[in-house]
């Protein structure tokens, strides 16, 4: 990001405008969980990754109950004192458990004002990927006292993981490949859901955000967020929009490894929290990525003799591991 860019995004004073479901449309994936056909809902999904990188989802699949349980697990969390949730403080190895305030920052701009608990694809140390050290592969770390989190962290990770699949299935079909395609990269994707907490930002000072301007890593991230809103993203002419709160919806975003799948056909988008309504924030995002060594390169309908690839092709977990380094060379943050 340029400087100029962040000088842009950091004047957040003034909330921005809702953006309009011309901007961010509202996805009916009834036809996708009812086996129908799905050429005008790729349509639909095609022209949102070419324009925005946003949109919603609705007739999902996913329980409103395992919404809410996991909801009322992560206030449930965040309510007991900073002393007990560090007792199970992030690890350095497998990057499961608790994150403090202050550590996740991204470059430019101030530490991000929140605090998670973050999991992924439960491994156990026996597993051969995890006996070789592969990055961000191992076990989930869970408080013994507190089997609500685990039951209603880990409903939730499960029916996002469902509801990825299906959206992988759109993504192919959109694209022009087999419905088939990515799922046969996910023996043991690299996904993770981070149970966020943001505490009332009374005044929305410049370079200080719930989280800072970014675009996700990976594949796509799968997000719900509570009634207090808060998502912002820009568009690709500069202006950043509001995404609000619509019940019954998740909210999907592109990461930046389609870039590399579509030759820049489906980009990410910048996008940022600004909790100024002075109250707790809370929101569940899932990173939905593939399987470590998954084969990312342009797909052929993305590529022609006029516009040839214009990146390399790479792992998914190679990717995935630069850009955390890259990052962390010159920030803290992970996402």
């Amino acid at each position: 990001m340029s400087l100029t860019t962040i000088d842009e995004a950091s004047k957040i004073a003034t909330a921005p405008r809702a953006a309009s479901r011309e901007e961010l449309p509202v996805l009916d994936l009834g036809p996708l969980l009812r086996g129908e056909s799905l050429d005008a809902l790729a349509k639909q999904l095609r022209h949102a990754c070419e324009t925005t990188g946003f949109f919603y989802v609705a007739n999902h699949g996913v329980p409103q109950k395992v919404v809410d349980d996991a909801f009322a697990a992560t206030k449930r969390y965040f309510d007991l004192s900073e002393e007990k949730r560090l007792e199970m403080k992030l690890d350095d190895r497998f990057r499961r458990g608790f994150m403090p305030y202050g550590i996740n920052q991204h470059p430019g701009f101030a530490p991000d004002l929140k605090e998670s608990y973050e999991y992924a694809l439960d491994l156990p140390l026996t597993d051969p990927d995890v006996e070789r050290g592969l990055p961000l592969h191992g076990p989930n770390r869970w408080p013994a006292d507190m089997p609500w989190l685990r039951e209603a962290a880990e409903a939730y990770f499960n029916a996002t993981m469902e509801l990825g699949k299906h959206l992988l299935r759109l993504f192919a079909v959109s694209l022009g490949v087999e419905e088939g395609f990515f799922l046969q990269y996910l023996k043991k994707p690299m996904v993770q859901t981070r149970l966020f907490h943001y505490p009332p930002q009374p005044v929305a000072r410049d370079a200080e955000f719930g989280v800072a301007p970014h675009s996700d890593y990976g594949m796509i991230t799968l997000l719900t967020q509570d009634p207090i809103g808060g998502l912002e993203l820009r568009k690709r002419d500069g202006e950043w929009v509001a995404a609000p709160y619509i019940e019954g919806t998740f909210v999907v975003n592109l990461g930046d490894m389609f870039k590399v799948w579509t030759n820049d056909m489906y980009v990410s988008n910048l996008h940022r929290v600004v909790n100024r309504t002075g109250r707790e924030r809370y929101s569940i995002p899932t990173f939905f990525n593939l399987d470590y060594d998954a084969p990312v390169a342009c797909l052929p309908g993305c590529q022609s003799a006029e516009r040839p690839p214009k990146y390399k092709p790479i792992k998914s977990g190679d990717y995935l591991v630069s850009r955390f380094t890259t990052v962390q060379k010159l920030g803290t943050s992970v996402n």
